[in-house]
C-alpha cells in the first residue's frame, strides 16, 4: 500500500464525489491513470491511500493522530480486498467529545475502526468480498 504525498495527488482524488460514506467519514476514489507534467501521479499499480482530518472536526492533535492511525491500520488489514486505486478517507463530522471523553479511549478507537471497516467494505473488490467455499463431493 502506498501513501498519497503530494497536493496534486490529493487534488485529483478529491475532485470527484465520494464513492462511500458513513456518519463520520467519506471515501473518495479515482483510477491510477493520471499524468501531470508527462509523469504519472501514481507510478506504482497499487492501492494508494491518503487521509484528510480537518481541525474543524477533530480539534485536538491527539485525536487526529489516533484517528489517522486507525485509518492506516484498517486499510493495511483490508489491503487484499481494496481496489488498485487512489483513495482519500476524509473525516466529515465530529466524534462527540461528550460521548468519547478521552481522545485515545478504547471506545473511540472501536467506534472509528468499526466505521472504517464498514466504509472500506463498500469499495472492496467484488471478488474479494465473499470467500469461496469448496465442498467435497461424495462420489
Amino acid at each position: 500500500m502506498q501513501r498519497l504525498r503530494s497536493r496534486q495527488q490529493f487534488q485529483v482524488v478529491m475532485a470527484g464525489a465520494p464513492v462511500a460514506k458513513t456518519p463520520h467519514f467519506a471515501l473518495h476514489s479515482t483510477g491510477l491513470a493520471h499524468v501531470r507534467d508527462a509523469r504519472p501521479l501514481f507510478p506504482v499499480a497499487d492501492t494508494w491511500l491518503g487521509v484528510l482530518l480537518p481541525k474543524r472536526w477533530a480539534r485536538r492533535a491527539v485525536t487526529r493522530n489516533a484517528i489517522r492511525r486507525q485509518i492506516y491500520e484498517t486499510a493495511r488489514a483490508m489491503a487484499p480486498m481494496l481496489p488498485k486505486a487512489a483513495m482519500v478517507v476524509r473525516l466529515r463530522s465530529e466524534f462527540s467529545r461528550k460521548q468519547f471523553l478521552s481522545a485515545t479511549s478504547v471506545e473511540l478507537k472501536r467506534a472509528v475502526r468499526a466505521e472504517l471497516e464498514q466504509l472500506m467494505e463498500r469499495v472492496a473488490r467484488p471478488e474479494s468480498k465473499a470467500p469461496v467455499l469448496e465442498t467435497a463431493h461424495a462420489g
